[in-house]
Formats: C-alpha cells, structure tokens, sequence
C-alpha cells in the first residue's frame, strides 16, 4: 500500500492520457476503485490517496466496508448480482453495475426506491455461460426494468492484449447510443486505457492500485 498514491497517479495520467487520444475530457472519466481484494482495515489508504468512488463485488464485504468507511467513498456493486442480495445491497450504493436477470429485476421492482440508478450488464461478445443480457435482447430488457437504466457494463474475453477488447467496447458503446444511455461502465486493469477511447465513463481498476 506504500505505492498507493502513485499508482492512483499514474492511472489518472493513463486515462487522461487515453481521454486526450479520443478527443475526450478526462473529467468525463470516473475511477472506480475495484476492492474486492482489500481488507476493510486498508481501505482509509484509498481515501488518503485520492480515491472517491469504490466498487465492490460482495454484498457481505460492500456493508462490512460502508460499516466503517461509509462516508468516505461513493459506493458502487460491480460484481455478480444475486436475485436474493439485492435488497441487501441497495441500501449502500448509489449504481449497481450488474443487472442481468428477470429474477433481479423482480427484486427492485419489490425493494427499489423510485431514485435508484442502475445499469445492465451486456454479453457483448455471446461468451456461453458468462452473465450478462445477449445485445439483441436488450431494448426489451430495459424496457422491463422497473428502475432508471443509466447506462451499460461488459466484461469482454479474457485477453492478454488490451486491443482485444477494444471491439467490445465500441459494441457496447453503439449499444448505449442507441439506447441514449449515458453512462459506460467498461475497462478493467489490463485495459482501461482502450475502454477510455471507446467511451468509457466508468472504469474499474483494482490490481493495478495495489501492486508494489
């Protein structure tokens, strides 16, 4: 954790950077600190280091985590969504980044406040049992969600090379457009900097925050 404020440095120059190759604002760009890894007693050295928003992946961590840091972050849940966790995780965040399934949307329209946000996760790439909504199903999808659909989030393939997923990303980009959907949530550690060119408004980086 000694490197943490460099390293929150230099992804903020990194998407800057990417922001300023597309012709696009930085400030446009959200850094989500993903700390599904992070114990609940380090989490104070992200706001130390500038970190505003947060991304959790666990319903139980993301209220262990608010418990004691709660005033500290934005609150965002970004990892798999359980129908049966939603109304547990409500209360703490202001996006859920995940929602997939008729079974969870059932769980808003029951548990959701009228201002909540929420945005659908697309399988993009049509990977066999990976979540997300298929692209050609996503028009009656939003339509169905009892909340504010904002925006959308993928995770492409697997890759080694960051330009892999650089197709995905122009896909959900497209999607959004259609949709007029503003938000992007897209871009992880070994890709971000190509998500930013394609749109992204919403990127979720963890190992790279960490590491020495």
């Amino acid at each position: 954790m000694a490197d943490l404020s460099e390293n929150v440095a230099a992804v903020r120059r990194e998407i800057a950077e990417a922001a300023a190759r597309a012709g696009r604002d930085p400030e446009e760009v959200e850094l989500c600190a993903a700390t599904k890894y992070l114990p609940v007693e380090e989490m104070g050295a992200l706001a130390d280091a500038g970190i505003e928003l947060v991304g959790e992946n666990r319903q139980q961590d993301l209220a262990a985590k608010h418990e004691r840091w709660g005033e500290r972050f934005a609150w965002d849940f970004i990892g798999h969504l359980q129908s049966r966790k939603v109304k547990a995780v409500l209360p703490y965040v202001r996006l859920i980044h995940s929602v997939a399934t008729d079974s969870v949307l059932a769980q808003l329209e029951r548990h959701a406040a009228p201002e909540t946000e929420v945005l659908v996760e697309v399988n993009v790439a049509g990977e066999p049992g990976k979540g997300g909504v298929a692209p050609a199903d996503l028009a009656d999808f939003i339509a169905r969600c009892p909340v504010r659909v904002v925006g959308l989030m993928t995770m492409p393939p697997i890759a080694e090379e960051p330009e892999v997923s650089r197709p995905y990303f122009a896909a959900l980009r497209e999607l959004a457009a259609e949709h007029r959907l503003g938000r992007l949530s897209m871009g992880t550690t070994q890709d971000f900097g190509v998500a930013v060119e394609e749109g992204a408004t919403i990127v979720r980086v963890g190992t790279r925050l960490y590491r020495a």
